[in-house]
């Protein structure tokens, strides 16, 4: 099995600078086993080579006088670490455009970025299509390091200043674009240009293509070196950042290391997610950390959900000018250490898939956020499988009784295929938004929901939905019309669906002398259909997920877990009394224990993350696990269990939560399974 397959990695990057080649390799190894740390992602090669390269196009850091890299990867291996070697092509020194500038990113006026002396290259020109091969290949040939990653890969059309440039219209560009589309690069990001819809087709094309070629000049090395990057297609190993950026706009996403994970884990059975924990709080700050308390809950969600530990800084720990996160950090990796057999091959126990959107087209994003955060905050267990991968996945997606997919508008053909073929198998399906509603995809919305598009409202200005089914939304007692805003889809449902949640018409609401006159109109906020005697499919024709994302009112959150709790007929796994605030993990491990993991998420006010409030106690009920033998907290919570022998249902207090805790629930031979 190779080395990277048992999914253990506690992995420390030190993304060098160029001054660093000159650094104390003795210092940095110990600095990194302080961190229990079995995986060194070291710099190579790209920009700079951190080795005397004999190459003539590959520029060699000024401050070089040995052979760092020789001399990490074995010392490295000596103190029980594997190294990984980091490689960025995206960008070259200056010296190498003076004398190679066809290789390079053009703007549409012809103009290169020179960023501080580093230019952009492009994927089609020279020197990532074959020089970058004799780079990898001139590394690989000399040390024995176990794994590489490619940093920035594919098309980078911005600099670190954030200033965006637009496509790349150098030559290798147009003329490949020419020779596979016939069709010249379209002048901008324009949806309605045909030439922007297949430039996006071209870009995906020839970055599979440019892995291809990795892929094979590595594996014919040997098998056992792991291949990384955020693709992935041809990797091993799928890198991922948790991060904050000072302008990205708000609202800030806790979830951002469990979704990360979920969405790769999930999905794919041949590869695994390394997420990584980014310390600075920007680029242009890349000395100063996030609170310790994020970084906490990033590092115990990657474990949590099914991955290992992944961290990284700007330059050596030596002269770091940040120490607040060290720590924190450290006692994570040596908790992971301690208990390593528990984690790393979780199985997961849910019965609900969350379908995440592909591309940046994709309207779903904050639709599939939203739902994400709704999932969590009720405990509800669930997988995330990537859109672009359910051909693949159908085999085993039988298991779900549900498939929920956010606002996703735009399909491949295989892709709605395999969506049809699991709901003829009883798999049921919820939709929200405009999903399925294109006049192209009409007979898929008719045959999995028995509904039909009259006309689309992009926005559902001063628009409300009448709760007046009080059994099927029990939370609504005293509320009877919920707003809604955003995309709309008028749809007639067929007579095979129950409509819930009829559509109150948008009245003048200004001024308040004014607002009255509201209507039920013909339309409704869901429909489910029932045509073979099974929910084949609930619609919500409106984003749920997207409201509860941007504003936060827990009304559609209700609205949409109730309408979840119909299509699964309101049965549960896990139920806990736990606060929304407290992130709830259940998973078995090969060994068929039960694992139950509890991450507090309570300090964290929105924008702010402080030290969380104790949470507790909390009581855990884990329906129909069986017989059981002991059941034990790994950071050393007292609790309390007991289980019902008639029922199987095991029954699990916490007296108190601080940050996290890990429980293992150990069951007799011969016990039922869940």
């Amino acid at each position: 099995m190779p080395w990277w397959e048992r999914n253990n990695l506690r992995l420390i990057q030190t993304n060098l600078r160029e001054v660093d080649a000159a650094a104390d390799v003795d210092r940095l190894i110990a600095d990194v086993k302080e961190y229990s740390a079995n995986v060194l992602m070291v710099n190579a090669g790209g920009i700079f080579a951190f080795y005397p390269t004999e190459l003539e196009y590959h520029y060699r850091t000024p401050y070089l006088k040995g052979d760092f890299l020789g001399e990490v990867v074995g010392k490295a291996h000596r103190a029980g670490m594997r190294v990984i070697a980091r490689f960025d092509f995206s960008k070259a020194h200056e010296s190498i455009f003076a004398r190679r500038p066809e290789w390079f990113y053009r703007t549409k006026d012809g103009r290169e970025i020179n960023y501080h002396g580093i230019v952009h290259t492009c994927l089609n020109g020279g020197y990532q299509q074959e020089y970058s091969l004799r780079i990898i290949g001139e590394v690989l040939d000399r040390y024995p390091v176990d794994g590489v990653f490619f940093n920035m890969f594919g098309y980078q059309t911005s600099d670190y200043s954030g200033n965006e440039y637009g496509f790349c219209y150098c030559d290798n560009c147009r003329r490949r674009f020419r020779e596979m589309f016939g069709l010249e690069l379209p002048a901008s990001a324009d949806p309605a240009d045909p030439a922007y819809a297949k430039y996006r087709e071209f870009q995906w094309i020839t970055a599979r293509d440019m892995l291809d070629k990795i892929h094979a000049a590595v594996k014919s090395r040997s098998r056992e070196i792991a291949i990384s990057t955020y693709s992935d297609h041809k990797v091993d190993i799928v890198r991922n950042e948790s991060n904050t950026k000072l302008t990205r706009p708000h609202p800030v996403w806790p979830y951002s290391a469990s979704e990360n994970v979920k969405s790769i884990e999930d999905t794919f059975h041949d590869k695994l997610i390394s997420n990584c924990c980014i310390n600075a709080v920007d680029l242009p700050y890349r000395y100063m950390g996030v609170s310790r308390h994020e970084v906490a809950v990033r590092l115990y969600e990657n474990i949590a959900s099914g991955s290992g530990l992944d961290f990284c800084i700007n330059g050596v720990f030596a002269d770091y000018p940040d120490r607040e996160n060290l720590q924190t950090v450290k006692e994570i990796f040596r908790f992971h250490r301690d208990h390593e057999a528990y984690f790393g091959e979780l199985r997961s126990t849910a019965d609900i898939a969350l379908v995440k959107p592909m591309g940046s087209r994709a309207y779903g994003g904050r639709e599939y956020l939203g739902i994400f955060k709704m999932l969590k905050e009720s405990h509800t267990l669930f997988d995330v499988i990537c859109q672009h991968h359910l051909p693949e996945r159908e085999g085993d997606m039988d298991r779900y009784r549900l498939v929920i997919v956010p606002d996703i508008r735009h399909w491949e053909d295989r892709q709605l295929e395999a969506l049809r073929r699991m709901q003829e198998r009883g798999v049921r399906l919820l939709a929200t938004g405009w999903s399925f509603a294109q006049p192209e995809r009409a007979g898929f919305l008719k045959d999995a929901f028995d509904a039909e598009v009259a006309e689309f409202w992009p926005d559902a200005d001063a628009a409300y939905l009448h709760v007046a089914d009080k059994r099927t939304f029990p939370d609504f007692a005293e509320r009877d019309w919920v707003f809604i805003a955003g995309a709309f889809a008028c749809v007639r449902f067929g007579p095979s669906a129950d409509t819930h949640l009829p559509l109150v018409l948008p009245s003048t609401y200004g001024p308040p002398e004014k607002a009255y006159g509201h209507r039920t109109g013909e339309f409704f906020g869901a429909g489910a259909s029932r045509k073979s005697g099974r929910g084949d499919g609930i619609l919500v024709p409106w984003q749920a997920g997207s409201l509860y994302y941007r504003h936060g009112y827990k009304d559609h959150k209700r609205l949409l877990l109730s309408l979840i709790d119909l299509a699964v007929d309101r049965r549960a796994q896990v139920s806990t009394d736990a606060p929304g605030c407290v992130e709830l993990f259940w998973n078995r491990t090969p060994k068929g224990e039960g694992f139950l993991q509890l991450l507090n998420l309570s300090g964290f006010n929105g924008v702010t993350w402080a030290e969380p409030l104790p949470v507790g106690p909390i009581r855990v009920q884990l329906k129909g696990f069986g017989a059981v033998s002991s059941v034990a907290a790994l950071k050393g919570g007292k609790i309390a269990w007991e289980a019902d022998p008639a029922s199987g249902d095991v029954t699990i207090e916490l007296e108190r939560l601080l940050d996290y805790e890990a429980i293992a629930v150990n069951q007799e031979t011969g016990g039922t399974r869940a």
